[in-house]
């Protein structure tokens, strides 16, 4: 026992002497050194109208909510905006200077890599894992995952209840043997919601696939149903009607933010600031209805009594 207790103690005191080193050799850039260097750097993964981004040859295209956000803040600061691409699978590494994603439950950290951005913004669910290695904004988005199946499959949309844990419940006996297509490092990770408890077949990509594409497998019969965020699934039904059915939640309410390294603190807090200014003068609320006009109508609550924004 003695012994045992002994190696956790030497495994403890080893991990805290990496983390301090790590910490030590990744430079803070506060929002003084921004103001300094002139430019505020985005770090974005192409998704839902929250960031898209075309890149070919000499042609390049840029937009999105969280480009038009990131870009008035830059705007702000008095600083040039710099967009820096990125995967689902990197852009923690690019904001902090180590990979870090999250596996069987528990978070690992990866190699150290080089810090190429100050934000990441594009629709950024608010996740524990994530909390524990950069801080968040407040929210500005409301999310949650839904199990979303082809029009032509005999799953079919539960009847909801006064509760989100019984709609919840009834989905997941509704997958025992189903297929469900997911994705890992994202707000779709199977992971974060204990779906391999259910007796579903969780079908992983092959290949990287971007969280866009979800819908476009299921409709090509890669799996009967997927998991969808809020966001996604809006524009969806929009772009394939009549051909997905929404089944019902695998999640509770999420939200969505802005996320910076724990040593900027001053960038973070003028986000905020930046957040409730453009709140306040409507700006984010046209912004909203400009990327997801249906979006108040499902989330109505949110952004007309949480942000008071009418």
């Amino acid at each position: 026992m003695r012994v045992t207790k002994f190696k956790n103690t030497i495994k403890n005191i080893l991990f805290m002497g990496s983390a301090m080193i790590f910490s030590q050799g990744v430079l803070a850039i506060d929002l003084q050194d921004i103001k300094k260097q002139g430019v505020l750097r985005h770090i974005g993964v192409p998704y839902a109208n929250f960031v898209s981004y075309i890149k070919k040859d000499d042609f390049e295209l840029l937009s999105g909510l969280d480009v038009e956000l990131v870009k008035g803040f830059a705007e702000s600061l008095g600083v040039e905006y710099q967009y820096v691409p990125a995967k689902w699978n990197n852009a923690i590494g690019k904001l902090t200077g180590q990979h870090a994603q999250f596996k069987n439950n528990q978070t690992i950290f990866g190699d150290e890599c080089a810090v190429e951005g100050d934000i990441i913004a594009n629709g950024v669910t608010i996740l524990d894992w994530r909390t524990e290695l950069a801080d968040f904004s407040n929210d500005y988005f409301p999310s949650a995952v839904w199990l979303v199946a082809r029009a032509d499959s005999d799953l079919q949309p539960i009847n909801p209840t006064n509760s989100i844990d019984k709609d919840i419940k009834k989905v997941k006996q509704l997958i025992n043997g189903r297929d469900v297509l997911a994705m890992e490092h994202s707000c779709l990770d199977p992971n974060l919601y204990n779906l391999y408890s259910t007796g579903a077949n969780i079908i992983l990509p092959a290949t990287e696939r971007r969280l866009n594409e979800m819908v476009p497998a299921i409709l090509n019969k890669d799996a009967e149903s997927t998991l969808l965020d809020v966001a996604d699934t809006l524009i969806a039904l929009e772009k394939w009607p009549g051909e997905i059915k929404v089944i019902g939640p695998v999640s509770q309410e999420q939200r969505m933010g802005a996320v910076f390294r724990k040593n900027s603190p001053a960038l973070r807090k003028a986000f905020n600031q930046y957040l409730d200014d453009i709140k306040k003068d409507g700006t984010y609320l046209q912004l909203v209805e400009k990327h997801y006009p249906s979006v108040s109508y499902f989330y109505g609550d949110y952004f007309n009594n949480n942000h008071k924004l009418v």
